[in-house]
């Protein structure tokens, strides 16, 4: 089996710095990339907000902290990712821009080290394509938040082998993640499922069935699901929400899965939930206010 000792982390966003928080607080050292300093020095702002609130709940030490903190190096250019055992894309759920990062990723990195996409629903066989070694390429999808969330969905493309896999099982295992092994078809898992539901929910908002509290009010207490579905949406970002919705639709090649029309609006106003301070609430004021 592979030894994983380094891990790099390709994106200091809300995905990357929270993979960079967990592998850290579990003994990994980290590398964490992006392309700017102001980038990265907000991603280590995050992680150490969240490891300071999880001393308050008396989750870590502080000594843990200072360590963690203390095992991760950040690099602006993909040079410093070149002795890493592993390396996690977690860039913005576009193919053309992952294709371009792993074609650059490939050659700084030594010929035994693994990558893997962070993809929440783009295809790991096409992915690991444009690399030049697919067989080392693997699909490690972390939910949000990644330091709270148990689950991570693992996905072998065609040409994944053994050793790729179980090296990469037994590196989310040591960060203290559940395994769900998804075949590589459009969405894996949780978001065939999850964003569905979501869009079909945006349809209800659209088809005036009911409002936005009354649709959020319905689940949470009629389904019993801790956030309603367009906060939900708004948490994820609406426009992963839609690319990933046009991933299932072109995919699969299913009507069911038609982005709905209020969601491809709300994207192309720029109003992309919390991350812009609009999405189906507004979050400017106090408190977060319907918008419709």
């Amino acid at each position: 089996m592979a030894q994983i000792n380094k891990v790099g982390v390709i994106g200091a966003g809300q995905m990357g710095n929270g993979i960079a928080h967990v592998a850290a607080l579990a003994g990994l050292d980290v590398v964490l990339n992006d392309v700017s300093s102001d980038r990265l020095k907000s991603g280590m702002a995050t992680i150490n907000g969240n490891l300071s609130r999880q001393i308050a709940k008396k989750m870590i030490t502080d000594e843990a902290r200072g360590q963690a903190l203390g095992r991760i190096t950040l690099a602006e250019t993909l040079d410093g990712l070149a002795d890493c055992d592993l390396v996690i894309e977690t860039a913005t759920e576009k193919e053309e821009v992952k294709r371009k990062i792993f074609h650059d990723l490939c050659a700084v990195l030594k010929p035994e080290a693994l990558i893997a996409s962070n993809t929440s629903s783009i295809s790991i066989t096409r992915l690991a394509a444009c690399t030049d070694r697919p067989e080392h390429f693997i699909g490690i999808h972390f939910m949000n938040p990644v330091p709270l969330m148990e689950l991570v969905e693992l996905i072998r493309g065609i040409a994944t082998d053994d050793r790729t896999f179980e090296a990469s099982k037994e590196f989310v295992t040591r960060l203290g993640k559940q395994v769900a092994v998804s075949e590589d078809f459009p969405a894996f898992i949780v978001n065939r499922i999850l964003l569905p539901m979501i869009n079909e929910a945006i349809y209800t908002l659209y088809e005036g069935v009911g409002n936005v509290e009354a649709i959020d009010a319905a689940m949470k207490l009629g389904a019993h699901h801790p956030m309603g579905p367009l906060e939900l949406a708004d948490f994820i970002g609406l426009d992963i929400c839609l690319s990933i919705m046009q991933v299932l639709h072109e995919g699969l090649a299913d009507s069911k899965y038609r982005p709905c029309p209020l969601l491809v609006k709300y994207v192309e106003a720029g109003w992309l939930g919390r991350k812009t301070q609009r999405g189906f609430y507004d979050y400017r004021g106090p408190k977060p206010v319907p918008t419709r």
